[in-house]
C-alpha cells in the first residue's frame, strides 16, 4: 500500500513510518492483495489535540477514517481501525453483489456426481444426477414433455392438469413410461 503523509505543525520520524506502514498494510490486505492502493493520511495539531485524517479511493468508493487523540499514534490508530471497519462493510458489500452464481442453462443436462464405494469392492463409480425441482417452471402437457425431451432419456416436469410432479422415461425400444408422483 503506497501511503502519503501530510503534516501540519506534525513531524514523523522514520521508526514512527514503518510502525504507520505495517498498521495501514493490514486495511490494504482486507481491501485487496493484487491492486495497489493510495491511502493519504493529514495529519494536523490543535492546541493540546491530535487530528488524524485516512482517505483511500477503493474502485469508486472513498474510504475516509477520522481519529482525534491527545497523543499523535491513538489519533493515527483511531483513523486506521475505522478505515478497517469500512473495508470490510465496502468488500462483503462487493462481494455480496457481484459474486451471485449464475444458473445452469435450462436445455443442458445436469452435471453428474461420481460417488465411490470403498476400494475393497472392485465396482465401477456410480453417477447421480442432481435435478433441480426447486425452479418454479411452467406446468406443461404430455405433448408438450416430448416435445421438450428431444434426445434426452427422461424429463422431470409439472403437469398442466394435476398440477403433480410427473417423470416422463424414454425406453431402450424407443417408447415412453410416464411416472406420476
Amino acid at each position: 500500500m503506497k501511503i502519503t503523509y501530510t503534516g501540519r505543525q506534525v513531524e514523523l520520524a522514520p521508526a514512527q513510518l514503518k510502525k504507520l506502514e505495517a498498521r495501514f498494510a493490514k486495511v490494504g490486505k482486507l481491501l485487496s492483495g493484487k491492486r495497489e492502493c493510495e491511502a493519504h493520511v493529514v495529519l494536523s495539531l490543535e492546541r493540546h489535540l491530535h487530528h488524524a485524517e485516512a482517505t483511500i479511493r477503493y474502485f469508486n468508493h472513498q474510504l475516509v477514517g477520522l481519529g482525534s487523540s491527545s497523543d499523535l499514534f491513538e489519533a493515527i490508530y483511531g483513523a486506521a481501525e475505522k478505515l478497517e471497519k469500512q473495508a470490510v462493510k465496502a468488500r462483503t458489500k462487493w462481494r455480496d453483489n457481484k459474486r451471485a452464481p449464475r444458473p445452469a442453462p435450462r436445455d443442458e443436462a445436469p452435471a453428474p456426481v461420481k460417488v465411490g464405494k470403498k476400494k475393497a469392492e472392485p465396482e465401477p463409480d456410480r453417477l447421480i444426477y442432481h435435478v433441480e425441482n426447486h425452479k418454479k417452471r411452467k406446468p406443461m402437457t404430455l405433448e408438450e414433455a416430448m416435445l421438450e425431451m428431444g434426445g434426452r432419456d427422461y424429463l422431470v416436469y409439472r403437469d398442466a392438469k394435476t398440477e403433480r410432479m410427473v417423470m416422463l422415461v424414454r425406453r431402450r425400444d424407443g417408447h415412453f413410461d410416464l411416472v406420476e408422483a
